[in-house]
Parts: structure tokens; C-alpha cells; sequence
């Protein structure tokens, strides 16, 4: 008898271990876009929002913070993000709040404070557009190991070949994601969610 509730212990003992092991290991956040916590890339940048204002990465501590780089001349990559990154801030609702999204311009030349502004607010006014000289844009696509090169096309009516991912930081201002092109609304929902559910725990 003694043996038995021993054993009995021991099974009560290893079941509760193991429901505890189980429970952390669902607490934490499960993403549908690519994980890049840790990567040596995305670092700090010093640019004009398209009201005019001075910005830096860390201006948005506290908030999801979704980065991509594009123009406002681009045909198809970059407004179809920004309609993706609209509805999904619709599917957050009110979390909505705690998310910021940026476009970096990628075309100073053409992309004033006051075209950006007209471009990404048509989605969404939380949207903000940066931009800078062409010193200051080259150095945030070199922190970000982002690619971009005007393509053919005169004076002003070029176009840009440019990466399409997004970065997508965690409110400690942390990098966590890599977004591709085409991944859709759905996938920025869940994730951008998973990261606000678990800043808060």
C-alpha cells in the first residue's frame, strides 16, 4: 500500500509538472509570418513625418510598430500593403490603437511631407509617410537591409525597383517579424495581436 500511493505521488507529481510545462509553452506568441527576433538588422533611423515633425524608431516605444519601404508612385506593392495593414487594423478594433504603421519613402524626390500625407492617410489617418534627403533615406534602407534602384522611365515619371517586406516591432521596441508581400490582412491581424496579447502578460 505504501508502494502504491508512492507511486500514485510520483504520477500526481509528473502529470501536474507536465501541465504546467504545457500551459507556459501555449502562452507564448505563434506567428504566421517569418520570426526574426534577434536579427542584426533594423536599426535606428532619423527622418520628417508628413506632418513635418522629426522621427526616430524609438518615438514609438509602447506600440506595435509595422515599418515598410515604398513610394507613392508604385503601382501595385505599396498600396496594396497599406490596404492590407488598414483592414487589418479594422480586425483589431480598439488593440488598433496601440499599432503604428510607417511607409519610408524610397523616392525623396517626388514624396514631399504633403504628398505622403494625402497618400497613406486615404487608408487609414493613423498611417504616417517619411521621408528625408536622399542621404538620410539611403541610411535608414542600409539599417533595414533594404534594396531599392529608379528604374527606367525620364525625369519624372521613373519607377523604383525596391524590397516589399515589412518589419514589425513589439512594443519594447524590439524586432520580431518579417512580413512578406502578398502574406495578406489575416496574417498582419494575428500577428501584430500575438504581440500585443503577450506584451500585456
Amino acid at each position: 500500500m505504501q508502494v502504491s500511493a508512492l507511486l500514485r505521488l510520483r504520477l500526481t507529481l509528473w502529470l501536474t509538472i507536465l501541465v504546467i510545462a504545457t500551459g507556459c509553452g501555449n502562452s507564448g506568441p505563434s506567428f504566421k509570418s517569418t520570426d526574426i527576433t534577434g536579427a542584426d538588422i533594423a536599426g535606428d533611423f532619423h527622418l520628417i513625418d508628413h506632418n513635418g515633425q522629426p522621427r526616430s524608431r524609438s518615438d514609438f516605444r509602447g506600440k506595435v510598430l509595422v515599418v515598410f519601404f515604398g513610394f507613392t508612385h508604385c503601382p501595385d506593392v505599396c498600396p496594396t500593403t497599406l490596404s492590407q495593414l488598414a483592414l487589418a487594423l479594422k480586425r483589431l478594433g480598439p488593440e488598433a490603437e496601440r499599432v503604428q504603421v510607417v511607409m519610408i519613402t524610397v523616392d525623396p524626390e517626388r514624396d514631399t511631407p504633403e504628398v505622403l500625407k494625402q497618400y497613406v492617410t486615404a487608408l487609414d489617418p493613423r498611417f504616417l509617410g517619411l521621408t528625408g534627403d536622399a542621404a538620410a533615406i539611403a541610411e535608414a534602407a542600409k539599417q533595414f537591409k533594404v534594396f531599392y534602384q529608379k528604374t527606367t522611365g525620364g525625369q519624372t515619371d521613373y519607377s523604383i525597383d525596391h524590397s516589399a517586406s515589412s518589419f514589425v516591432f513589439d512594443p519594447s521596441g524590439k524586432l520580431r517579424l518579417l512580413v512578406s508581400s502578398g502574406q495578406g490582412a489575416e496574417v498582419y491581424a494575428h500577428d501584430i495581436g500575438e504581440l500585443l496579447r503577450t506584451a500585456k502578460a
